[in-house]
């Protein structure tokens, strides 16, 4: 069985006037239906207005279908009793780490989660020790949380998401505000979390992050007109341009230079180049 069963999920949103009658209605979502497995990295991408953060808030029970499900380890989002278990099974990290920053001290803030979880305080402190070592932010844990730069802020958030202990984390855009390097520190921490065995799902606008992914879906108008690996999205031109994406810079080169289709980002490039660099060098001195 799936980690996180989605069918048939519709979400509409309407409007009311000011004596409470409905005016109009607004599909966000249109019948998705997909599954995620645990363990696996999977990217939704989209124009803005796709229903990209709409979906995500759906996946643990912050939004709830008009019609459809939305299944996490086997609770229905829709049931109230489970609402708590799924959220403590699929954390969230949010675009403007500003907006999630609860604590004026760092490691107050990371072990916020856990203390409204009820854990023992001799529990709470390791997983916190632990989550800002993930996160590279161990040597600031008694630092002002307001001192930090952005993408130290996002990675506190993540070592707030990652000391709940859940078994998937969905980030919401979470470099959007970060700049290149800010950005790759994120991206490595995510990475790295996925190998250890977390589930995650990255909502980005950014193909190249899209590209580290094992699996991305990509909404158009609310539903789902792709679910393919990296590799055969960026393969055909026809539906990014239909989809109004771009290519990630690493794969727009690698067609220009005529390499694998497998070369898919930075790093492997950089080995695809190194290696045709030393055949020359081979050939040459032969």
């Amino acid at each position: 069985m799936a980690f996180i069963s989605v069918r048939d999920l519709t979400l509409e949103f309407t409007k009311y006037d000011e004596e409470g009658r409905a005016e109009s209605s607004n599909k966000a979502l249109d019948t998705i239906s997909l599954d995620i497995e645990k363990g696996s990295f999977t990217a939704v991408v989209g124009m803005n207005g796709s229903g990209k953060s709409t979906l995500a808030k759906c996946l643990n029970g912050l939004l709830l279908p008009t019609e459809g499900s939305v299944n996490v380890d086997g609770m229905d989002t829709s049931d109230d009793s489970h609402i708590w278990d799924i959220r403590s099974k699929v954390g969230m990290v949010f675009q403007n780490p500003d907006n999630q920053i609860v604590s004026s001290i760092v490691e107050d803030d990371v072990a916020f989660g856990p203390e409204n979880l009820g854990i023992e305080p001799a529990e709470i402190c390791r997983r916190v020790d632990d989550a800002l070592r993930k996160v590279g932010m161990y040597e600031k844990k008694d630092k002002p949380a307001h001192m930090l730069s952005g993408g130290q802020k996002q990675r506190i958030a993540i070592a707030g998401a990652v000391a709940m202990r859940p078994d998937c984390i969905i980030f919401d855009e979470p470099t959007a505000m970060l700049d290149p390097s800010g950005r790759g520190k994120v991206m490595e921490i995510i990475k790295e979390l996925n190998a250890e065995g977390i589930t995650c799902i990255l909502i980005t606008h950014f193909m190249e992050e899209a590209a580290e992914s094992d699996r991305i879906i990509a909404l158009k108008d609310g539903r789902i007109a792709s679910d393919s690996s990296p590799i055969d999205l960026f393969s055909d031109a026809r539906l990014i341009e239909e989809l109004g994406l771009e290519l990630p810079p690493a794969i727009e080169l690698r067609e220009r230079l005529g390499m694998d289709k497998c070369v898919s980002n930075i790093e492997d490039m950089a080995d695809e180049i190194r290696g045709r660099a030393q055949q020359g060098r081979n050939s040459f001195s032969e």
